[in-house]
């Protein structure tokens, strides 16, 4: 940087930059860096959102415009992230996406043709012994792609963008290629992840995928973690 024209340094000699301007600089040399070495358009993290700024979807932060966006990319964040989605990506199989030019560990999602949604059933359950409230999800996926298992994940009201958020609901997600994503809007309460009371399985010959949840009781949620009081199993 020229530090030559700072207020209160001598004529040529160096002023001390402030923090600000050593960000900004910093900022810069990394955006001419991203620009050389990557086509922005081609990236498929980068989204623009309604009230135009960009996001990154998969770090999940927010950046006012592009210049930011791509100086987040060459920081350690967002590059910790891309090993870590590599890595993943590499266990799971899925080593033939192919990688975006100059920039490595990006990869392209695969272009699927998406079938809709598959069919459903929802079956409120009850514990008899722990008086526990919860839901029995059974999905057919009779066109699911061969080698393909069901994935859940469970999403907070505030991470989705289709409605306003609600801080009382959560999301249950269930993807599956070919198909489109399935969300079930449920309480936000608790998920009992103990085997016996939270399970998936896929039944490879009816391609029926069952998800079943039980939700803490108001107790386990106000005790839980505390030494000595409703111990969790595991």
């Amino acid at each position: 940087m020229d530090y030559q024209n700072r207020a209160g340094s001598k004529f040529g000699g160096g002023g001390v930059a402030s923090q600000s301007a050593t960000n900004a600089d910093r900022r810069e040399r990394l955006r001419r860096i991203a620009m050389e070495t990557m086509d922005i358009e081609k990236d498929p993290y980068i989204f623009k959102n309604n009230v135009g700024t960009f996001e990154c979807r998969l770090c999940l932060t927010v950046h006012q415009n592009d210049g930011s966006y791509l100086a987040h990319t060459q920081g350690r964040k967002h590059q910790t992230n891309l090993e870590r989605r590599a890595a993943r990506e590499d266990r799971e199989g899925k080593k033939d996406q192919s990688t975006l030019p100059g920039v490595a560990g990006v990869q392209v999602k695969k272009q699927l043709i998406k079938i809709g949604r598959p069919g459903y059933k929802i079956t409120k359950i009850r514990d008899p012994l722990t008086r526990q409230n919860g839901m029995l999800f059974q999905l057919q996926f009779q066109e699911i792609t061969p080698g393909v298992k069901p994935r859940v994940r469970f999403m907070s009201a505030f991470e989705q963008q289709v409605e306003t958020p609600d801080k009382n609901y959560q999301y249950l997600v269930v993807a599956a290629e070919p198909y489109q994503n399935s969300a079930f809007k449920i309480q936000a309460k608790e998920i009992d992840r103990r085997d016996e009371n939270y399970w998936t399985w896929f039944d490879e010959d009816s391609k029926e995928f069952w998800i079943q949840i039980l939700f803490k009781t108001e107790r386990e949620e106000i005790f839980s973690g505390v030494p000595g009081l409703a111990p969790s199993q595991t």
